[in-house]
Order: structure tokens, then C-alpha cells, then sequence
């Protein structure tokens, strides 16, 4: 995974209890090992994904959601050009494994 091209996170809205943020990046870039500290909701709006999550790999595909338990350390590899958004509770973060 080239950790070093990860996707670009940019939160695009936010409410009283949710934010959204909107996760885009090129086939081939991936997000490292990390959680949420809430739950959070991915829907994928276009292109292909591998998440990796309790050993597991989970295909993702344009139209797909996907619910991630807070504190639930996952991965994911771009396999094509990637858009998708994230629906998290507003004082969540998103916090990378060292």
C-alpha cells in the first residue's frame, strides 16, 4: 500500500451532532492502519476499494455503504480512482496507527 499517497479526507459539511467529510484519492493510493473514535458510515460514490477490517477484506464498489465500528482499526486500498463519503459524529476523529 503506498502510504505515502494517501486519499485526501476534506470535511465538507457539518451539523450539530454529524460531520461529513468526502474521502478522494487515484487507483493505487491507500489509507494506512486506523480507526474512528465513533462510528462512522462510508458510502461509496464511485470507483473500487479494498477495506480491510477483522482480517477480513471487503470489496467496495460504487452504490456500496459500509458501517465501521468505532474504535475498529481498518485499512483501505484504492483499487481505481476513488470518491466516496463519510457520515461521522462531530466530535469523531480519525486517528492513524504508529
Amino acid at each position: 500500500m503506498n502510504i505515502l499517497n494517501k486519499p485526501e479526507l476534506i470535511q465538507l459539511n457539518a451539523g450539530d451532532s454529524f460531520k461529513i467529510i468526502q474521502i478522494t484519492g487515484k487507483a493505487g493510493m491507500g489509507m494506512p492502519l486506523h480507526h474512528s473514535t465513533k462510528e462512522a458510515v462510508v458510502i461509496v460514490q464511485e470507483g473500487t476499494a479494498i477495506l480491510h477490517m477483522h482480517d477480513r477484506e471487503y470489496q467496495l464498489a460504487k452504490g456500496d455503504y459500509f458501517i465501521i465500528p468505532a474504535h475498529e482499526k481498518h485499512s483501505l486500498l484504492l483499487k481505481t480512482d476513488f470518491k466516496a463519503i463519510g457520515v461521522l459524529p462531530l466530535d469523531s476523529t480519525i486517528e492513524f496507527e504508529q
